[in-house]
């Protein structure tokens, strides 16, 4: 399981991120909301811990911008405001559930577990754009009423850029995330290419509406129109 803390206290976030690991989670730290909602829009989560009151951009922006966009990333609100009127605020906002400073860890342990539990239950189970759909338990995909015969990388492809659609998905994020490599290099970016090029081949070429974009400089999208 995934968590991004967001948390600008430098001791906070650095307990915070040991606790955490210790217990099992990949726990990634952004310490300002600036960083927290870029990495927040950037890569996937499975739980958001968010404090409020952080520079440059404030938890209550970052939950309402994440919430307007459709991301029901289950978020985890810590705070030092502990009147009801800040906890209704928040709630309304979009918050899961919110924990006031200082707390205990293992207070905060049982209240990630549960949210982790209830996103499990709730979690999408089908992808879709358009007409390209993917169920995620089967890992068929399909475009309209076509089944699409994908190898196990093109799947992979077409789940993240389904997951980030109409959003440019760069060759930097499908390195780490796709292909699980942190250093790129050019050979890379070849095979990248090549692999977009095949998936584009079998879920664009047979159908009028193209659906896979290159942003020149950039990356690519999956959009009904090039932007």
């Amino acid at each position: 399981m995934r968590i991004l803390v967001i948390e600008d206290e430098t001791k906070v976030a650095k307990a915070l991120g040991e606790g955490l690991s210790a217990e099992g989670y990949d726990v990634r730290i952004a310490m300002s909301g600036e960083e927290g909602f870029f990495v927040v829009n950037d890569e996937a989560f499975d739980l958001v811990l968010l404090d409020l009151m952080l520079p440059r951009r404030d938890g209550l922006e970052i939950l309402t911008a994440l919430r307007k966009r459709g991301v029901q990333t289950p978020v985890l609100v810590l705070t030092a405001k502990d009147t009801v009127e800040d906890r209704v605020l928040g709630l309304d906002c979009g918050a899961d559930d919110y924990v006031v400073k200082p707390f205990a860890f293992a207070e905060l342990l049982a209240r990630i577990r549960a949210l982790l539990r209830r996103g499990r239950m709730d979690q999408v189970l089908k992808l879709r754009h358009e007409d390209l759909e993917m169920d995620l338990v089967t890992r068929k995909v399909t475009r309209g009423v076509q089944t699409l015969d994908l190898t196990a990388k093109e799947s992979e492809i077409v789940e993240y850029l389904l997951r980030h659609s109409t959003c440019v998905v760069s060759r930097e994020m499908l390195a780490r995330d796709v292909w699980q490599v942190t250093a790129r290099a050019t050979p890379l970016d070849n095979v990248i290419d090549v692999s977009i090029a095949r998936v584009r081949r079998k879920v664009d070429d047979p159908f009028a509406k193209k659906l896979i974009h290159t942003i020149r400089g950039l990356g690519f999208v999956l959009g009904s129109e090039p932007p």
